[in-house]
């Protein structure tokens, strides 16, 4: 069965192992760390000493999703407004051998719960590069919609732009998806 916990430090070594070229780091960390790869100690310099790099104490919470005892995804949810009403979801991934296996999107789904249900968040909003259709695929089946935007946001990987796609959910939209608890 799939839970969300804290992220662990000992989570690390395994999350980075997923990552098996610089592309696949790209697409889950953007442009977030300066060098690829990264180590065990680089990641939880950046969760555990600089706070995802977030100015503010209380708006950064790395997860880690479990199966059975087994790490198979992660990801962090940001507030992005000092009211703390918009998280927003980054870094998302998931084992690389278990991907197509529905552990994207019930991560998402899991995250979307504690995100409207416990934070109380009234909007959540996260990005994907245009070149990631598997991700951009897993967001659309979680319920969320792209987002028309008259300027895009990209990112150089290399000597590529990758365009980044957004998108959102608010709170009564994942009313709407959500199935009865009980």
């Amino acid at each position: 069965m799939l839970k969300l916990r804290p992220y662990k430090c000992s989570d690390a070594e395994t999350i980075i192992s997923w990552c098996k070229d610089e592309s696949s780091f790209r697409c889950w960390t953007s442009d977030r760390y300066d060098h690829f790869p990264i180590t065990a100690a680089d990641m939880n310099h950046k969760y555990v000493d600089c706070n995802g790099d977030c100015p503010e104490s209380d708006n950064f919470y790395p997860v880690t999703a479990v199966d059975g005892g087994e790490v198979v995804g992660h990801m962090i949810l940001r507030y992005t407004d000092a009211a703390q009403q918009t998280l927003r979801f980054g870094f998302v991934i998931v084992d690389d051998a278990r991907r197509g296996m529905g552990y994207g999107k019930g991560m998402i789904r899991l995250a979307q719960r504690y995100a409207f249900g416990i934070l109380g968040a009234e909007k959540v909003t996260l990005g994907v590069f245009e070149n990631n259709l598997p991700a951009y695929r897993c967001y659309q089946a979680a319920g969320f919609r792209k987002v028309e935007q008259e300027v895009h946001r990209s990112c150089r990987v290399g000597d590529e732009t990758w365009r980044i796609i957004e998108f959102e959910m608010t709170k009564a939209e994942y009313a709407k998806t959500e199935p009865p608890q009980g």
